[in-house]
């Protein structure tokens, strides 16, 4: 680190520290992600999946790029040099009464849905995407923070606990990690949300009052998506009985009345209590990658996913979209249509949240 002079911290996160750098070689910002884990060898430095990971999505429009990777194997600490944006979404829309002009949440959006693109083409899923990992500057968005990613092609089940639980998606929340890159999408749909509304969809206080909020606005899922889940909840009998609770609205107990505690009602600190959930995917679980920055895969097949999304016009401009109509019931409970007219005026009491992304 003697080539970087340190200038003032950015954001600290549960596995590393955000400063903001000078670079004395080139005069530049930089963003310094300092690890609060110790580090044995350059092995066990490369076989980070956060690494593998950034040097295989690099270079894209929408991914954080990492500069440089410095090791001090004396001290055994470790620190990633990535480019400096300006905030991240939380901070843009933190305490922001006026609405974001409609064509910047399109712009935003669409740049979000691109970096998705390109990682999951790339076999790679995110497995936490919040606000508070989706950086900006000026007009361009990028994704950060791959320290919970991992490989599509990596053998399930996966670790429950990962993502923050305001953006988890059901299948993490009903079975016992079987869940794949689909999980982003879900997230980014949370995202979309709270961007044109400055409050989070499904702010639930712990799982089963997560599950319950994520109810109350979509409805029970269909007998065939319910019986998936009732195959991938395994033997393990809190998962079984989140399903049942998520089938049951016809029965005894209907979801709004789970008996849940006073303190678990409580808004949660947010990040500071979830993310001491959260577990980091071990070490080596991407295919290694060359050294040089070879991005093309060759121990596993290109996944045969196909990109939705016309090239981007010169002028940086969001091409035009259509608007996509579901298909699906159109027959709704009186609850669910209260309910669904009454979301303009709910409000949630303001909540600590932590920034980084990188």
């Amino acid at each position: 680190m003697s080539k970087y002079k340190l200038v003032g911290k950015i954001g600290e996160g549960t596995f590393s520290d955000v400063l903001k750098t000078l670079s004395l070689r080139d005069g530049k910002y930089y963003a310094c992600k300092h690890m609060k884990q110790h580090f044995e060898s350059i092995e066990q430095v490369n076989n980070l999946s956060e690494i593998q990971a950034l040097r295989r999505l690099s270079p894209h429009p929408n991914i954080l790029m990492l500069h440089e990777v410095v090791f001090d194997k004396k001290a055994g600490s470790l620190s990633l040099i990535c480019e400096l944006m300006d905030m991240n979404i939380y901070e843009l829309i933190k305490g922001r009464r006026k609405p974001l002009p409609e064509k910047k949440i399109k712009n935003y959006m669409y740049q979000l849905c691109k970096s998705l693109d390109h990682i999951h083409r790339n076999g790679i899923f995110h497995r936490d995407v919040k606000p508070e990992n989706i950086l900006i500057k000026q007009n361009t968005l990028k994704l950060g923070d791959f320290g919970s990613c991992r490989s599509i092609y990596s053998k399930q089940p996966y670790t429950e606990y990962i993502s923050t639980r305001w953006y988890r998606a059901p299948e993490c929340l009903l079975t016992d990690g079987y869940y794949s890159y689909k999980i982003d999408m879900w997230s980014a749909g949370c995202v979309f949300y709270e961007i044109t509304s400055f409050q989070p969809l499904f702010p639930g206080s712990n799982e089963l009052d997560q599950i319950s909020k994520i109810h109350d606005v979509i409805g029970t899922p269909a007998k065939k998506t319910l019986n998936k889940f009732k195959q991938a909840a395994d033997t393990q009998a809190l998962a079984t009985h989140r399903v049942r609770l998520l089938e049951n609205t016809g029965g005894q107990v209907p979801l709004h009345s789970w008996q849940i505690s006073k303190e678990s009602q409580k808004q949660d600190p947010l990040r500071k209590a979830q993310e001491k959930t959260k577990h980091r995917p071990p070490c080596g679980e991407l295919p290694m990658l060359n050294l040089s920055g070879v991005a093309k895969l060759t121990s596993c097949p290109t996944p045969t996913l196909r990109s939705v999304f016309p090239t981007a016009k010169e002028s940086g401009d969001t091409p035009a979209s259509q608007s996509v109509r579901f298909m699906g019931s159109n027959i709704e409970s009186e609850k669910q249509k209260a309910r669904k007219s009454s979301l303009k005026h709910f409000h949630l009491p303001a909540i600590g949240r932590r920034g980084g992304g990188y």
